[in-house]
Protein backbone atom coordinates (compact mmCIF):
# COMPACT_ATOMS: atom_id res chain seq x y z
CA UNK A 1 0.00 0.00 0.00
CA UNK A 2 1.43 3.38 -0.88
CA UNK A 3 1.44 6.31 1.53
CA UNK A 4 -1.55 8.04 -0.08
CA UNK A 5 -3.65 4.87 0.21
CA UNK A 6 -2.67 4.49 3.86
CA UNK A 7 -3.61 8.12 4.56
CA UNK A 8 -7.02 7.71 2.94
CA UNK A 9 -7.72 4.29 4.53
CA UNK A 10 -6.72 5.16 8.09
CA UNK A 11 -9.74 5.20 10.42
CA UNK A 12 -10.47 5.45 14.12
CA UNK A 13 -11.21 1.80 14.91
CA UNK A 14 -13.10 1.04 18.11
CA UNK A 15 -13.70 -2.73 17.79
CA UNK A 16 -10.91 -5.27 17.43
CA UNK A 17 -10.65 -9.00 16.87
CA UNK A 18 -9.08 -10.97 19.74
CA UNK A 19 -6.24 -12.05 17.42
CA UNK A 20 -2.78 -11.09 18.74
CA UNK A 21 -0.49 -8.86 16.70
CA UNK A 22 2.93 -10.35 15.98
CA UNK A 23 5.74 -8.72 17.93
CA UNK A 24 7.65 -8.30 14.64
CA UNK A 25 4.76 -6.25 13.22
CA UNK A 26 4.67 -4.07 16.33
CA UNK A 27 8.41 -3.44 16.00
CA UNK A 28 7.96 -2.65 12.31
CA UNK A 29 5.26 -0.10 13.17
CA UNK A 30 7.37 1.44 15.92
CA UNK A 31 10.36 1.60 13.59
CA UNK A 32 8.22 3.70 11.22
CA UNK A 33 7.26 5.92 14.18
CA UNK A 34 10.93 6.24 15.12
CA UNK A 35 11.70 7.66 11.65
CA UNK A 36 9.42 10.67 12.19
CA UNK A 37 10.92 14.14 11.97
CA UNK A 38 11.74 15.78 15.29
CA UNK A 39 12.78 19.22 16.45
CA UNK A 40 16.58 19.49 16.45
CA UNK A 41 16.61 15.75 15.64
CA UNK A 42 16.20 14.95 19.34
CA UNK A 43 13.99 11.92 18.64
CA UNK A 44 12.89 12.17 22.27
CA UNK A 45 9.81 9.94 22.02
CA UNK A 46 9.29 6.68 23.83
CA UNK A 47 6.71 3.95 23.21
CA UNK A 48 5.03 1.78 25.82
CA UNK A 49 3.48 -1.40 24.41
CA UNK A 50 0.78 -2.46 26.84
CA UNK A 51 -0.83 -5.91 26.84
CA UNK A 52 -2.77 -8.21 29.15
CA UNK A 53 -4.11 -7.09 32.51
CA UNK A 54 -2.60 -3.62 32.21
CA UNK A 55 -5.06 -2.89 29.37
CA UNK A 56 -7.89 -3.86 31.72
CA UNK A 57 -6.54 -1.50 34.37
CA UNK A 58 -6.26 1.30 31.80
CA UNK A 59 -9.80 0.48 30.67
CA UNK A 60 -11.20 0.86 34.17
CA UNK A 61 -9.66 4.33 34.35
CA UNK A 62 -10.97 5.38 30.92
CA UNK A 63 -14.40 3.85 31.60
CA UNK A 64 -14.67 5.98 34.74
CA UNK A 65 -13.91 9.10 32.69
CA UNK A 66 -16.52 8.28 30.07
CA UNK A 67 -19.03 7.23 32.73
CA UNK A 68 -18.49 10.61 34.38
CA UNK A 69 -20.20 12.29 31.44
CA UNK A 70 -23.42 10.45 32.29
CA UNK A 71 -23.14 11.35 35.99
CA UNK A 72 -22.84 15.00 34.96
CA UNK A 73 -26.08 14.73 32.98
CA UNK A 74 -24.54 14.35 29.53
CA UNK A 75 -24.61 11.12 27.60
CA UNK A 76 -21.19 9.72 26.76
CA UNK A 77 -20.15 10.37 23.17
CA UNK A 78 -21.22 7.25 21.28
CA UNK A 79 -23.50 6.04 24.10
CA UNK A 80 -23.31 2.51 25.51
CA UNK A 81 -21.06 1.29 22.71
CA UNK A 82 -18.47 3.89 23.61
CA UNK A 83 -18.67 2.84 27.27
CA UNK A 84 -17.86 -0.74 26.19
CA UNK A 85 -14.99 0.53 24.05
CA UNK A 86 -13.62 2.56 26.96
CA UNK A 87 -13.60 -0.40 29.34
CA UNK A 88 -11.61 -2.69 27.00
CA UNK A 89 -10.04 -0.34 24.45
CA UNK A 90 -12.29 -2.12 21.97
CA UNK A 91 -10.83 -5.51 22.80
CA UNK A 92 -7.49 -4.60 21.22
CA UNK A 93 -4.70 -7.04 22.09
CA UNK A 94 -2.22 -4.16 22.50
CA UNK A 95 -2.29 -0.49 23.41
CA UNK A 96 0.58 1.82 22.57
CA UNK A 97 1.27 4.89 24.69
CA UNK A 98 3.47 7.60 23.18
CA UNK A 99 5.61 9.56 25.61
CA UNK A 100 7.95 12.49 25.20
CA UNK A 101 10.37 14.33 27.44
CA UNK A 102 8.74 16.84 29.77
CA UNK A 103 10.08 20.37 29.42
CA UNK A 104 9.68 23.53 31.46
CA UNK A 105 10.41 25.94 28.60
CA UNK A 106 7.24 26.48 26.51
CA UNK A 107 9.16 26.35 23.20
CA UNK A 108 10.71 22.96 24.10
CA UNK A 109 7.43 21.61 25.43
CA UNK A 110 5.78 22.49 22.13
CA UNK A 111 8.65 21.06 20.08
CA UNK A 112 8.57 17.80 22.04
CA UNK A 113 4.80 17.48 21.69
CA UNK A 114 4.88 18.19 17.95
CA UNK A 115 7.75 15.76 17.38
CA UNK A 116 6.03 12.96 19.30
CA UNK A 117 2.80 13.71 17.43
CA UNK A 118 4.64 13.20 14.15
CA UNK A 119 5.84 9.83 15.47
CA UNK A 120 2.25 8.98 16.44
CA UNK A 121 1.02 9.75 12.92
CA UNK A 122 3.74 7.56 11.40
CA UNK A 123 2.65 4.80 13.79
CA UNK A 124 -1.00 5.07 12.68
CA UNK A 125 -0.13 5.04 8.99
CA UNK A 126 2.28 2.11 9.31
CA UNK A 127 -0.38 0.13 11.19
CA UNK A 128 -2.91 0.89 8.45
CA UNK A 129 -0.44 -0.26 5.78
CA UNK A 130 -0.16 -3.61 7.62
CA UNK A 131 -3.95 -4.03 7.80
CA UNK A 132 -4.15 -3.12 11.49
CA UNK A 133 -6.48 -0.69 13.20
CA UNK A 134 -5.71 2.17 15.57
CA UNK A 135 -7.50 5.08 17.24
CA UNK A 136 -5.58 8.22 18.27
CA UNK A 137 -6.84 8.87 21.78
CA UNK A 138 -6.27 11.70 24.23
CA UNK A 139 -9.39 11.06 26.36
CA UNK A 140 -7.60 8.63 28.70
CA UNK A 141 -5.23 11.48 29.61
CA UNK A 142 -8.08 13.07 31.57
CA UNK A 143 -7.06 10.64 34.34
CA UNK A 144 -3.34 11.07 33.81
CA UNK A 145 -2.53 10.31 37.43
CA UNK A 146 -4.02 6.81 37.12
CA UNK A 147 -2.26 6.18 33.81
CA UNK A 148 1.05 7.20 35.33
CA UNK A 149 0.48 4.85 38.25
CA UNK A 150 -0.72 1.90 36.16
CA UNK A 151 2.15 2.20 33.67
CA UNK A 152 4.83 3.49 36.07
CA UNK A 153 5.46 6.63 33.99
CA UNK A 154 7.96 8.99 35.65
CA UNK A 155 7.35 12.73 36.03
CA UNK A 156 10.10 13.55 33.52
CA UNK A 157 7.93 12.04 30.76
CA UNK A 158 4.82 13.62 29.24
CA UNK A 159 2.03 11.43 27.89
CA UNK A 160 1.21 12.50 24.33
CA UNK A 161 -1.41 10.02 23.13
CA UNK A 162 -2.71 6.48 23.38
CA UNK A 163 -3.84 4.07 20.66
CA UNK A 164 -5.29 0.59 20.71
CA UNK A 165 -3.62 -1.64 18.12
CA UNK A 166 -5.12 -4.75 16.57
CA UNK A 167 -6.97 -6.34 13.71
CA UNK A 168 -10.18 -4.37 13.08
CA UNK A 169 -13.55 -5.96 13.76
CA UNK A 170 -15.23 -3.12 11.92
CA UNK A 171 -14.70 -1.04 8.81
CA UNK A 172 -15.69 2.52 9.69
CA UNK A 173 -16.67 4.56 6.65
CA UNK A 174 -14.62 7.61 5.78
CA UNK A 175 -15.69 10.75 7.59
CA UNK A 176 -16.39 13.72 5.34
CA UNK A 177 -13.60 16.26 5.09
CA UNK A 178 -14.30 19.88 5.89
CA UNK A 179 -13.47 21.80 2.72
CA UNK A 180 -12.54 18.71 0.64
CA UNK A 181 -11.48 20.83 -2.33
CA UNK A 182 -9.24 22.96 -0.08
CA UNK A 183 -10.81 26.17 -1.35
CA UNK A 184 -10.94 27.70 2.16
CA UNK A 185 -7.99 25.93 3.82
CA UNK A 186 -5.23 26.75 1.37
CA UNK A 187 -3.85 30.22 0.85
CA UNK A 188 -0.95 30.89 -1.52
CA UNK A 189 1.41 33.61 -0.40
CA UNK A 190 3.97 35.09 -2.80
Amino acid sequence: MDIFDAIHRRRAVRRYLPRPVAREDIYRILDAANWAPSAMNLQQWEFLVVTGKKIREMGESFHAIVGGYAREGASPPGGEEFLRFARTYGGAPAVIVVLTDAADAPNMQRANLESASAAMENLLLAATALGLGTCWMTGPLQDERSLRTILDIPAEKEIVAVTPLGYPDEAPPPRPRHDPDLGRKVRWVE
